[in-house]
């Protein structure tokens, strides 16, 4: 029996993979436990549209990620922080506080994203990096000034 995997199966194959078991394995494990479905004409051809659906949002997500960095990478923000004598902030800059200036500025990134490699705790240039997509990166300069 034909049959499209829902789920991973170790030893038999990947998600949304088509392939050919004893007629007792689909119907007793298989099928019973939700792990596949039979493998029909009207089933294929849904998981072919899905895949299909799947491949274009990648392929717009990565687009919109491209354009972002083309426009965001190598620009210099400022951050208006409370601060101290000598430059000295009241905490760090922190990933959060960089989104918001970055939202601010029209960037929407996610703070998750934010890559800050030593703690910053004085006033400033320094530099964060972007992950806007597995294959996209982007490095913008920060320059943390005193609040007035």
């Amino acid at each position: 029996m034909k049959v499209i995997l829902l789920k991973e199966v170790k030893g038999l194959g990947k998600e949304e993979a088509v392939v050919e078991v004893n007629d007792g394995y689909a119907r007793n494990f298989l099928l019973k436990n939700g792990l596949a479905m039979e493998a029909t004409a009207a089933a294929l051809n849904t998981v072919k549209t899905r895949r299909q659906a799947e491949q274009a949002r990648a392929g717009r997500e990565l687009a919109a990620a491209k354009a972002l960095a083309a426009s965001i990478d190598g620009k210099e923000f400022t951050l208006r922080m409370k601060c101290g004598e000598g430059g000295r902030l009241y905490g760090a800059v922190t990933a959060m506080d960089v989104a918001g200036m970055l939202e601010r500025a029209g960037f929407k990134v996610d703070k998750r994203a934010i890559g800050i490699a030593d703690p910053v705790r004085h006033t400033g240039t320094f530099e964060a990096a972007l992950r806007l997509h597995t294959d996209v990166h982007a490095t913008i300069r920060v320059k943390v000034e005193a609040e007035a």
